[in-house]
């Protein structure tokens, strides 16, 4: 009989134990967004660009900062990059170390 009262009160306090974690990062498991996610959908808005699309731009995340490296052909361009890349959810910072290629 100690014995099974034993297993639940650790049972609970394991269960409070990682239940706690999750609220200390402030995120459920659904809303935390990981580089990954972030990644793909970074090259998606890259290669969804008219303009953009044929051209090298190198796309590094961590933690939710993008840094974008590379060539654009405008301005115009880099900044509607920018601007989307913005909109993506976990995107905290954008480094933008594009150069705009002159034709």
């Amino acid at each position: 009989m100690k014995k099974a009262i034993l297993m639940t009160v650790l049972m609970v306090f394991g269960l409070s134990l990682f239940s706690g974690c999750a609220m200390m990062t402030g995120e459920t498991t659904g809303e935390h967004i990981d580089d990954a996610t972030i990644y793909t959908q970074v090259n998606a808005a890259v290669v969804k660009d008219p303009d953009a699309h044929y051209l090298k731009v190198g796309v590094t995340v961590t933690n939710g900062e993008v840094a974008l490296t590379g060539f654009v052909n405008s301005t115009t361009t880099e900044n509607r990059l920018i601007s989307k890349i913005r909109q993506i959810k976990g995107v905290k910072t954008v480094k933008n170390l594009l150069k705009v290629q002159k034709e």
